[in-house]
């Protein structure tokens, strides 16, 4: 199933305790939303894609682990952007005093923050230009660092705070930088 679109415009302005109450009924589907309103549905992911995303998300968990910097996140779950968009990347990391500022209200739904850091793993289904506008729009709204791996390519663009993307042709491994220091993602298992 390919994501589907629904503008609600001018029909329901959905509140966000709206919106995250039909995330939580309909939770065999992922939705995000931008910041026009706009609704995606996505099905779930496809066994191939979400062993390789679980594997992702493992990686980040256990570097997080080790260093106790900040919160590492999975892919249900979802953020409300600073331009009011709610979107869930595939993986993320958010730096412990950003996440401790937060009410345990705001941490128990969608999270009023952008992670500072961010992994989009393209499904078979998704558009890459959609993809990227999104990981532009995580940069836009203060992601430090983020990956899109576009396995389909072999090819990473890598994102980062007031610079150009780069992208890179079948990669081996790719550093976390200054964002996540000492972490390092084999793309081994992701290829």
């Amino acid at each position: 199933m390919n994501a589907l679109t629904i503008s609600l415009e001018s029909v329901i302005d959905l509140t966000d305790e709206q919106f995250f109450q039909l995330c939580r009924k309909n939770s065999d589907l992922r939705f995000e939303r931008n910041a026009q309103g706009d609704i995606t549905v996505m099905a779930p992911e496809g066994g191939e894609t979400g062993m390789r995303s679980a594997s992702i998300t493992t990686d980040l968990g256990i570097w997080n682990r080790r260093t106790r910097l900040g919160f590492a996140f999975g892919s249900s779950t979802g953020f409300k952007l600073p331009n009011g968009s709610d979107r869930s990347p595939d993986a993320s990391w958010i730096l412990k005093e950003r996440w401790e500022a937060l009410t345990p209200e705001q941490q128990s739904k969608f999270a009023p923050i952008c992670p500072d850091f961010v992994i989009e793993l393209m499904s078979p289904s998704d558009n890459l230009k959609v993809t990227q506008a999104k990981m532009q729009e995580y940069q836009d709204n203060g992601a430090r660092l983020g990956w899109l791996i576009n396995r389909k390519d072999r090819e990473v663009e890598i994102y980062r705070i007031g610079k150009s993307k780069e992208v890179l042709q079948n990669p081996i491994s790719l550093s976390g930088e200054d964002v996540l220091p000492e972490f390092v993602l084999s793309l081994a298992e992701i290829w």
